[in-house]
C-alpha cells in the first residue's frame, strides 16, 4: 500500500503543470500516459505465459512494452516504465522471501529493461544489455535467497544463473525476434532528437 501510494505521489509530481516543458518538449502528461500504457500491456501480457518455471519465472511477452517505450521515448523514461511495471509485479502477486529479495526481483530487476533506451542506435544491443541487466537481478537473489533450491554440491551462482537462463534466454530472444519483425528501428528513429 505505501508503494502504491509512492508511486501516486511521483505521478502527480511528474504531471505537475510548473514541470511542463517549454517549446519542442514533450509534455509530462504525455510521457505519464506512455508509461502507463506500457504498464498496462506487460502486466497483460505477463498473464499470457508460454511456460512457467517450477520456483518461478517464465516465458511471456511482457518485456515487449518496456522495451518499446525505452526504444521510443529514452532511458530514463524505459526505466520509469519498467520500475513501474516490476512495482506492479509486486502488487500483483508477489513471492517475497526477504527485503533485499523484493527490491532485487521486482523494481530493480524490470527498472533494468529500460537500459534499451539508451542505445537507440544500437536497438537490439540494447535490448540484449537490458534483458542481461534483469537477469543479473534474478542470478544475485537466486545466490542469495533461494540457494536451498540448488542440489547439493552445486554451485549456487552457477545453479542461479542456469535456472535463470532458462526462462530467460528465450524470452530475451522471442523479444528480439518480435521486436524486429514490428520494425520498430524505422519507427523508433523519428523520436531521436536530432542536432
Amino acid at each position: 500500500m505505501i508503494v502504491a501510494i509512492g508511486i501516486l505521489v511521483y505521478l502527480l509530481w511528474l504531471t505537475n503543470p510548473s514541470r511542463t516543458k517549454s517549446g519542442a518538449g514533450r509534455r509530462p502528461v504525455y510521457t505519464v500516459t506512455e508509461i502507463g500504457v506500457a504498464v498496462a500491456l506487460s502486466v497483460i501480457l505477463s498473464m499470457i505465459r508460454v511456460y512457467r518455471m517450477p520456483q518461478g519465472g517464465s516465458v511471456s511477452l511482457e518485456m515487449l512494452p518496456i522495451f518499446y517505450i525505452a526504444l521510443r521515448s529514452g532511458g530514463g523514461v524505459g526505466i520509469l516504465a519498467g520500475l513501474t511495471f516490476g512495482l506492479a509485479k509486486l502488487l500483483l502477486g508477489p513471492y517475497i522471501v526477504h527485503p533485499l529479495q523484493l527490491v532485487l526481483d521486482y523494481p530493480l530487476a524490470f527498472a533494468f529493461l529500460g537500459l534499451a533506451g539508451f542505445f537507440r542506435r544500437y536497438q537490439v544491443i540494447g535490448i540484449i544489455l537490458g534483458g542481461l541487466g534483469r537477469f543479473a537481478m534474478h542470478v544475485v537473489s537466486g545466490a542469495v535467497f533461494f540457494a536451498t533450491y540448488a542440489p547439493e554440491g552445486t554451485n549456487v551462482w552457477l545453479y542461479s544463473a542456469t535456472y535463470n537462463a532458462s526462462y530467460m534466454v528465450p524470452e530475451l530472444i522471442i523479444s528480439i525476434i518480435v521486436m524486429l519483425v514490428l520494425g520498430l528501428g524505422k519507427s523508433t528513429r523519428t523520436s531521436v532528437r536530432r542536432g
